[in-house]
């Protein structure tokens, strides 16, 4: 029979949504941006967990009806079919009732979010630069995979090929639940392109993945901006000489967690439409503070998790890429594989839905369900 503790957390679910699904189509609502999301986003959640416990409850409600034929009727082929549909219930309930309990779970609000993706070389010069280059190929890769959209806001390119640090940002459904297990330091071992005698070289690169800010989620006075043009470098034909695409703003910002006052300086040469570049940069800006306004509640969350899954933590090394051995390790749940190339090729789903188990697994011990 079901938990009583799961059915008294069931009750008052039905009456929420119904709540949520007439304030949605409130214009007063509707007119308030950040209300209406936040709104949005519980109802997407709590009609799954409708659903889910719409599920749970038949299967309840096919035991007991399938108990009862067994105990009042003496026809064999009714009480066969009682069986057969008593069994196929009962094995249903275990698997409803962990997927329930996941979803009585708060989900994290930026799960939902687009993300920005940076990309950095760190310990071991050009090599590193490399593998950064490396790691960039594999996201977008995986990105395509998923019907995900990739656009690069900014880039600087290696001496020897790759990225010193490129930064793209990804939007699709559910983009950032699914990245941010990639925070964290990606570390690599094999013989470099640049080395003559063969010996197998560590390098790193950083990954830092945010939750991309949309325009009312931060406040921006944008008359305080300062904007700059400039012709783009690189390739492009004559346009990228002649034109000036390239914008560059400046941003006096008032860190609320420390009181002192910082210049934002962000620059974006991604198109060759200057409003589009623009549009960009302000995104970039948003999602900037964003992150920085809300640092201190991340890391008040981080402190009190028992997981150590996805706490997003930049200087954590989080994978090991060996190419003599062909082996992927990620040390957070000492998961090890050897398909190294398909991995760098964009095949990382297996690895992300292990950290997903491994997280959920974590979040149960630490409720009361």
């Amino acid at each position: 029979m079901a938990e009583p503790s799961l059915l008294e957390r069931l009750e008052g679910i039905d009456a929420r949504f119904e709540e949520i699904s007439t304030l949605i189509t409130d214009p007063a609502v509707i007119s308030d941006m950040k209300r209406y999301v936040r709104l949005s986003r519980e109802y997407s959640e709590l009609e799954k967990l409708i659903n889910a416990t719409k599920r749970y409850r038949n299967a309840l409600s096919d035991i007991e009806g399938a108990k009862e034929i067994l105990d009042t009727e003496s026809d064999e082929e009714l009480r066969a079919m009682a069986q057969e549909e008593l069994a196929a219930a009962q094995a249903q309930i275990p698997a409803l009732e962990e997927e329930i309990k996941l979803l009585l779970i708060p989900a994290d609000p930026e799960d939902g979010k687009n993300a920005i993706v940076e990309i950095r070389a760190g310990t071991g010069g050009d090599e590193a630069a490399i593998f950064a280059g490396d790691l960039f190929k594999m996201y977008t890769r995986y990105c395509e995979h998923k019907g995900w959209n990739v656009s690069v806001t900014s880039m600087n390119e290696g001496a020897a090929g790759g990225f010193k640090e490129i930064v793209m940002a990804v939007s699709g459904d559910g983009v950032y639940g699914t990245l941010k297990y990639e925070s964290g330091v990606h570390r690599v071992q094999r013989v470099p392109a640049t080395e003559t005698q063969g010996r197998v070289h560590t390098s790193a690169a950083t990954v830092a993945v945010l939750p991309e800010a949309q325009p009312f989620d931060v406040e921006i006075n944008e008359g305080e901006i300062k904007w700059d043009t400039f012709r783009s470098g690189g390739a492009g034909g004559q346009n990228v000489n002649k034109v000036e695409s390239g914008v560059r703003l400046r941003y006096m910002w008032k860190n609320p967690n420390t009181g002192e006052t910082e210049e934002i300086l962000i620059e974006c040469t991604e198109t060759r439409d200057q409003p589009k570049n623009k549009e960009r940069a302000l995104s970039r800006l948003r999602t900037f503070i964003y992150d920085k306004e809300h640092q201190k509640y991340i890391d008040d969350i981080a402190a009190r998790r028992k997981t150590m899954v996805s706490t997003g933590d930049r200087s954590a090394k989080i994978r090991t890429y060996n190419y003599p051995q062909g082996r992927i390790t990620d040390h957070r749940i000492n998961y090890t594989i050897y398909n190294l190339q398909a991995f760098v090729d964009g095949d990382i789903q297996d690895c992300i839905d292990h950290l997903i188990v491994a997280e959920n697994a974590e979040k149960l011990k630490a409720t009361s369900l």
